[in-house]
């Protein structure tokens, strides 16, 4: 008796339906892989794309320049950079000045005190929590990251006259002022008051967090350095003109090395960060995080697949007599075969489906605090190998089954 894949499928699952406890337990490694794979699949797509639009909103064109090693890079946990060079506003005049370089601007963070401790923000009684304060120049106000949706942005003149005036972000203006317009009203940074003179337009949270994005002051970097006279973690922001990104981080790197006094031969004590690097970066760490997280699902693969050749083998056993039955009234090998095989590669598949329909879930509620989506090829990987799991784990009872003598097997008890 010859059958057609419909056919073998159809028995197939009459199989599983008749066998309901054992086949949950045969599928249950199979579940956890692909509800792995696609889980951490969402979590890290999100993450990334999330992470690549809020690091490109501050500018495709944007060059960071820091003393020491950028914030997502491990190397300053085996590098001393202490006691390397400050950068200083003159270095950003200096920038400024370069062919393939538009604008650059200085920024003194001056968020911590001397001890360590945050710098208090406050007004009238009230703390604006995690507030970083920045001092720079009015040029920043041309660079195009951030724009003022009230008031304006503090003028040369204030700012070469080290006026205690502030820019603030919307996150403080909510903090501090509201229901009041801050535009014109004081607040206090440390000891030190300042008369606000805008607000920023309110960052969209691609990242899903608190608004911390919003929490910024900008004073004028003369009025910061009342906070760090030294001028110490100074770093830069230089905006490359068009299509000369490449030449203007030549530039720019030409131009410190000489400022700094480095040694022909000698590594650049600075780092220079851009979109695109600091993207690499984060996505190298991910890396390495998305690969853990698949060899733990491999391994659940694995056992599931483990698993189902066990239970096929089972099958083969108890259904002797039906597959000398079905050779007798001409049944060929590979039909047996395919029928076997198709039964394994349906259990692991259903397995396989019944993993993504959890890993959408778990998206779904990683969303309410993360980002999270399942990119389109997690669910087709997915079912792909919780189906080849089947064929492959499958493979060796399927072709027991195909060689039973049909004599021999119409005599098994």
């Amino acid at each position: 008796m010859r059958t057609n894949l419909r056919e073998n499928l159809m028995m197939a699952l009459l199989t599983l339906r008749a066998h309901k406890t054992r086949s949950a337990l045969t599928l249950f490694g199979v579940v956890i892989g692909v509800w792995t794979v696609v889980a951490i699949a969402s979590v890290i797509s999100g993450i990334d794309v999330a992470v690549k639009k809020e690091v490109e909103s501050f500018g495709t064109r944007s060059i960071f320049i820091y003393r020491s090693a950028p914030p997502l890079s491990l190397s300053r946990l085996f590098h001393d950079e202490r006691v390397r060079e400050e950068l200083t506003a003159d270095d950003a005049v200096a920038l400024a000045t370069l062919p393939a370089v538009e604008m650059a601007v200085p920024f003194l963070d001056v968020s911590f005190t001397f001890f360590g401790g945050p710098t208090v923000v406050s007004r009238g009684g009230k703390t604006a929590a995690n507030v970083r304060v920045m001092g720079t120049l009015p040029e920043y106000e041309l660079v195009g990251i951030e724009w003022v949706s009230e008031g304006r942005f503090f003028s040369p003149f204030e700012s070469s006259t080290n006026q205690e005036v502030c820019v603030i972000g919307e996150g403080v203006a909510e903090s501090l002022f509201w229901p009041e317009p801050p535009v014109g009203r004081t607040l206090k940074v440390g000891r030190r008051e300042f008369r606000v003179v805008g607000v920023l337009e309110a960052r969209e949270r691609v990242l899903g967090g608190d608004g911390a994005q919003d929490n910024h002051i900008y004073i004028p970097f003369g009025a910061a350095l009342h906070f760090k006279p030294r001028a110490e973690g100074v770093h830069l922001l230089a905006v490359a003109r068009p299509e000369k990104m490449d030449e203007a981080k030549d530039q720019i790197t030409d131009l410190l090395r000489t400022r700094r006094r480095i040694p022909y031969r000698g590594g650049n004590n600075f780092t220079l960060s851009t979109s695109d690097s600091i993207i690499e970066t984060f996505r190298s760490i991910t890396s390495g995080v998305s690969t853990a997280m698949l060899v733990i699902s491999s391994v659940a693969l694995l056992v599931g697949g483990i698993g189902v050749m066990n239970i096929m083998l089972i099958c083969v056993t108890e259904r002797t007599r039906e597959i000398g039955v079905r050779k007798a009234v001409g049944a060929r090998r590979r039909d047996i075969l395919w029928q076997f095989l198709i039964e394994a590669a349906t259990l692991t598949g259903v397995g396989g489906l019944i993993g993504l329909g959890l890993g959408w879930a778990t998206s779904f509620v990683v969303r309410q605090a993360l980002p999270s989506y399942v990119p389109y090829w997690a669910p087709l990987v997915g079912f792909l190998v919780s189906v080849g799991i089947g064929l492959v784990f499958g493979l060796w009872p399927a072709w027991k089954a195909a060689r039973l003598d049909p004599i021999e097997a119409l005599r098994y008890e």
